[in-house]
């Protein structure tokens, strides 16, 4: 399975921005933890080195699903600012959202149209007098290559394939940053709210919970005591 995630600072201050860059890191150490595989495909550099303003990754495996239930959302830092030492505000909030319905090329070699002709050199002088050259289409998208580096037909045709190849991913990964920027975009402001995680100090420490309810239970036993005394 495979899911596009952005990491985005929305439209917040430098601060955000510092924690986009330290929520990645702990967000590709526990992706590593459970054995997805990720490639970054996007990312937009904050106005300070080590801060990012949005960051957008690739993210396979079976499990990504469930890994993501814990982070999608909004991701509060309570801390003071790092770069305003007097600035009053304390918590922080970025967002982790996924890109759905993006199209998706499966590039196959099976939908290049080849079509051979006889190189050229300069002024339109014949270099070969066979047909060594080769023009590659790729019919989904539209793109075309036109190759004539050997004098082997075969070998141009090796340097198409990868070639266009290239050039149709590359016309896909600018779509893709369109559709990331169009989603950062309506992200202005990010959801507060309850965030699915906090993260505290200068350290990025995950905050505790404690769930042994052993304060509740506490809490109970000497309410009981009391109720006991006033009956008696």
């Amino acid at each position: 399975m495979e899911k596009i995630i952005q990491i985005t600072s929305g439209r917040g201050p430098l601060e955000c921005q510092w924690v986009v860059s330290k929520v990645l890191k702990t967000f590709l150490d526990e992706v590593k933890q459970n054995n997805l595989e990720y490639e970054i495909i996007h990312r937009e550099n904050g106005d300070e080195n080590l801060t990012l303003k949005s960051v957008t990754l690739l993210l396979k495996g079976k499990e990504t699903t469930t890994f993501l239930k814990s982070w999608l959302g909004s991701i509060c830092w309570t801390g003071k600012s790092t770069f305003r030492k007097l600035h009053k505000r304390s918590n922080w909030f970025i967002g982790v959202f996924e890109l759905e319905n993006l199209e998706k090329i499966d590039f196959r070699e099976k939908d290049i149209k080849f079509q051979t002709a006889r190189s050229q050199g300069s002024g339109g002088q014949n270099v070969n007098k066979v047909n060594t050259a080769v023009r590659a289409t790729y019919i989904p998208t539209g793109e075309t290559v036109f190759v004539q580096d050997s004098r082997s037909q075969l070998e141009n045709k090796k340097l198409s394939i990868s070639r266009l190849k290239k050039k149709v991913m590359e016309t896909h990964i600018r779509q893709l940053e369109k559709r990331m920027q169009e989603t950062w975009a309506q992200h202005l402001q990010v959801q507060r709210g309850n965030p699915v995680r906090t993260f505290s100090g200068t350290d990025f420490k995950k905050n505790h919970q404690d769930r042994s309810f052993k304060k509740q239970r506490n809490s109970l036993k000497n309410e009981l005591k009391n109720d006991k005394n006033d009956l008696n």
